[in-house]
């Protein structure tokens, strides 16, 4: 893959999947109605680089546009979708932040989840009770409002993000407000129907219907506290169902995580499923509990860890708000009280986040790192400052700068690579002092992060974030519509396609399974290789050496490595780990798995009779399993 720029050509170092990736992921439509290819898409983000509130100067944005190129670096995902658009120029910031983050002590909370969520933006929201029982009682007299398509409705829907918005708005309203209606009528007849395309973030409309059915059951939970204020719970639920009114409103992905206390058996209980009656919805979120000491955590956040339900995540918020990287103190972030759906982001209510990432097996030296990392951290710090249509939002955000410089690959890397990061990390800080005091704006209150990566990754093809090789040599498969023009484009670059068997041994001809030959370097560490305490030792290592914000990586354990793992949390919990995820192992025994290890013989053998593709196949809708390690990250 080359570029012209009157300079020397460079060529990308694709993995077998990556440019892949790139193009069903990140390629826009061009003026002349081609998709971009990979120089095109850095030439926009540099040139988009160019024009922030604080832009880089001709010497930064070539070296951004070189390492993009060599795969050194890049700006984060959404980045690489939206810079140099016109919903850029229309939203700010909000069309390029990651993830968002709000606490539920306010009626503006729901309207301001929905408004991110039909941006695409992660949301995470804390729900403990001392922050809902603020909100006010639910009204007696409130009724769910009713759909009434004709002129004569009281609220005419827009066929806009804020359309939608302002319908749950006039419904909260409605429930909680005296001086509003107690109920309404609203028609749908202007929103467009199922199938029509969407300018703009692309994609095809879903039509009226999830909308209505949402309302509806937002409804529901509200009149079951008629009189009552909302519990946790019910909060939980509304903004479950929002989630679930975007999935199915064309944004593929509703990243949410739900943060409680960890003695409300409500709350813990919400996602039992082997209890029965459990509400779907409510796997729109990941739930984690506030455990600000390790002996306070109660026996029965540990239920969920046998299989019949979903663990639970841990938040130290205590730790969060007193510290950076573990043991400085210098850099306190006082009003924290959540984080992003990965949980790699402290924030603060009403704020959002921007990410970069460096491919850490990639960097050859200490100073390369820090020049790639002070190169993404220029184009986010000004990305930062751009307006939002959300003040309270756009306030927070640019009082606080707050970022997260990521690394991944992290588990096959050299030794050396590893020691380089808390030098380049207090080296970024000098650069941030520096930087902030020229150009007459605030400080960065977090600058660097580990995220749980996943589809940037897949373009060099280093392990994702912080978490081990799946194997060593592998068949990593995607699926594609079968007549998709890149199934045919696949076959004659040799590769196994065949379509999707179903359950009962039939074949889903309308969908095709690709097989490509995958692998990692030798430095790579296996997941086989680790046991969950080495996984948290690795976690300690990098909250400790690098991410001022959170380390995001989900442990998986075995049953009977729990006792182990809730020992090893009793020494070390409380003063080293801002936020942990778990996930229980399991042989899946899948067919047509999307991971498949394989021999180097046998991987060797897919190599020699395919043709990597790395140019000239279509676009390929993208699949959202494969955003991050956990699932739970935002499209783009």
């Amino acid at each position: 893959m080359t570029l012209d720029n009157n300079k020397e050509d460079i060529v990308t170092p694709w993995s077998s999947v990556g440019w892949l990736t790139y193009r069903r992921t990140y390629a826009r439509t061009q003026e002349d109605g081609t998709l971009e290819d990979w120089p095109d898409t850095v030439n926009r983000v540099v040139d988009a680089s160019k024009n922030l509130p604080v832009p880089l100067n001709e010497e930064d944005a070539e070296y951004l546009r070189d390492t993009m190129l060599k795969l050194k670096g890049t700006v984060a995902g959404r980045f690489l979708w939206q810079m140099g658009t016109k919903t850029v120029e229309r939203l700010g910031l909000a069309s390029l932040m990651n993830c968002a983050f709000t606490v539920v002590d306010n009626l503006e909370a729901f309207t301001w989840t929905f408004d991110n969520l039909m941006l695409g933006s992660g949301v995470g929201y804390n729900i403990q009770r001392e922050y809902v029982y603020k909100l006010p009682p639910v009204r007696e007299e409130f009724e769910t409002p009713t759909r009434k398509d004709d002129a004569s409705a009281d609220f005419i829907v827009s066929d806009t993000r804020e359309g939608w918005v302002k319908l749950l708005d006039y419904t909260i309203r409605a429930a909680f407000k005296p001086e509003d209606k107690h109920t309404f009528t609203y028609s749908t007849q202007l929103i467009r129907g199922k199938g029509a395309p969407i300018k703009g973030f692309g994609g095809v409309a879903s039509g009226p219907e999830d909308l209505v059915w949402g309302i509806e059951q937002i409804g529901n939970v509200i009149e079951q506290r008629r009189g009552k204020q909302l519990r946790p719970i019910d909060c939980l639920d509304i903004l479950n169902i929002i989630g679930k009114i975007v999935v199915a409103g064309n944004v593929r992905r509703s990243a949410q995580i739900a943060i409680g206390d960890a003695d409300d058996l409500q709350f813990l209980r919400a996602k039992n499923w082997a209890l029965g009656n459990i509400p779907s919805w409510r796997q729109m979120s990941n739930n984690s509990v506030v455990c600000n000491d390790i002996n306070l955590l109660p026996d029965e956040i540990w239920n969920g860890y046998d299989g019949s339900g979903e663990p639970y995540g841990l938040i130290n918020l205590k730790l969060s708000q007193n510290v950076g990287r573990i043991g400085d103190t210098k850099y306190k972030d006082p009003l924290v009280r959540g984080y992003n759906p990965c949980a790699e982001q402290s924030l603060n209510a009403w704020e959002t986040c921007c990410l970069a990432e460096i491919f850490l097996p990639n960097i050859e030296s200490k100073e390369e790192l820090f020049k790639v990392a002070s190169t993404l951290y220029k184009v986010c710090k000004g990305a930062l400052l751009l307006p939002c249509h959300q003040k309270a939002t756009e306030e927070v955000v640019h009082k606080n700068l707050r970022m997260g410089i990521g690394v991944t690959g992290y588990m096959e890397c050299t030794e050396e690579q590893k020691s380089w990061l808390s030098d380049v990390y207090l080296q970024l800080r000098e650069l941030d002092n520096e930087y902030s005091k020229q150009h007459g704006i605030n400080k960065s209150i977090k600058l660097t992060t580990q995220k749980p990566s996943g589809t940037l990754s897949l373009l060099p093809g280093v392990t994702p974030g912080c978490h081990p090789a799946y194997a060593k040599h592998m068949i990593r498969r995607i699926r594609i519509a079968a007549d998709h023009d890149l199934a045919k484009t696949c076959r004659d670059h040799g590769y196994d396609v065949e379509y999707v068997r179903n359950f009962d041994g039939s074949e889903d001809r309308s969908t095709v399974v690709v097989s490509f030959p995958f692998r990692h370097s030798e430095h790579a560490v296996l997941a086989r290789d680790m046991s969950a305490v080495d996984q948290l030792e690795v976690v300690r290592r990098l909250q400790k050496e690098w991410s001022d914000n959170s380390v995001s990586c989900t442990v998986y354990y075995k049953i009977e490595e729990l006792p182990e793992i809730k020992e090893y949390l009793k020494k070390h919990w409380n003063k080293n780990f801002k936020t942990l995820s778990f996930l229980l192992h399991s042989d899946h025994g899948f067919d047509q798995a999307p991971l498949e290890e394989i021999t180097k013989e046998e991987y060797d053998a897919l190599v020699a009779r395919t043709t990597p593709i790395t140019s000239g196949a279509a676009s390929l809708d993208f699949d959202p399993s494969l955003d991050c390690t956990t699932g739970a990250c935002p499209i783009r």
